[in-house]
């Protein structure tokens, strides 16, 4: 299914400034092209974070870009909106290797998310981001991801999550998500999207804990939950579940498969 255009709410100048990061821009060259200070758009690119519930800017930028179809080298101005900036306007574009925002994280490959109710092939992602609360008059003074100390309660709502998908049953899953994940998604459309793209992967062997970051957004943070799982039909896949407290425990509001 085709997609026309982003669910995060972003604001235009978020966007230009993600398709800037996603070209191999860090904050500061960003910031040099665009004639602002660091500091704007560090404040950009964390609210971009927020709203889309990542915990890296090169991830947010990356995702913005696949919703809007493009490629990292697009000249498209349309597109892009900036291609005319100086050095930046010819010649393909690599990712930096270092970033002085936010960290590059870990990139996932194109047209391998799925948001809201769209679906694209090979992963599965329906995140609830319409829900996330605005704080544009708050920005947290902390960093946009931090690490945590694992946390069984969260850990262990994402593992049984993960394991009512292994056993294909999606209504269960569809209930241990937030409130405004079903608000945004239909019972059938997930279980639509989930047996499209987990059955294919074939029974879980083996799913071993990578890593618990929290990610700070009012009232009570995010949790970003990722494991390594073995699949009958794929090995070290890496599944990321992100966690909201709401009404005294964990829900479910995105998962990534890829």
């Amino acid at each position: 299914m085709p997609v026309k255009e982003a669910p995060w709410a972003l604001t235009e100048k978020e966007k230009q400034t993600l398709r800037l990061i996603v070209r191999g821009h860090d904050a500061k060259s960003t910031a040099r092209n665009l004639g602002l200070s660091v500091h704007t758009i560090n404040e950009r690119l964390r609210d971009a974070r927020r709203k889309m519930a990542v915990s890296s800017s090169r991830e947010a930028a990356r995702l913005l870009l696949e919703i809007e179809g493009g490629g990292v080298g697009s000249p498209d101005p349309d597109l892009f909106g900036d291609t005319g900036i100086g050095e930046d306007a010819a010649g393909p574009r690599v990712d930096q290797a270092s970033a002085s925002i936010g960290g590059a994280g870990r990139a996932y490959p194109p047209a391998r998310i799925i948001t809201g109710v769209l679906l694209m092939t090979l992963v599965l992602g329906l995140l609830a981001l319409a829900v996330l609360p605005q704080t544009a008059s708050q920005p947290p003074a902390t960093p946009a991801a931090s690490d945590a100390a694992p946390n069984s309660e969260v850990s262990n709502t994402a593992r049984q999550f993960l394991a009512l998908l292994d056993e294909g049953r999606w209504d269960e899953s569809y209930r241990t998500t937030s409130a405004g994940f079903r608000t945004v998604n239909t019972l059938q459309v997930w279980a639509a999207v989930s047996e499209k793209v987990r059955t294919p992967l074939g029974a879980a062997i083996s799913r071993t804990l990578l890593s618990q970051e929290s990610l700070p957004a009012p009232p009570h943070g995010y949790q970003v939950v990722k494991f390594r799982t073995r699949f009958a039909n794929k090995d070290g896949v890496v599944e990321t579940v992100t966690l909201d407290r709401e009404n005294g425990s964990w829900r479910v509001v995105g998962v990534m498969i890829g």
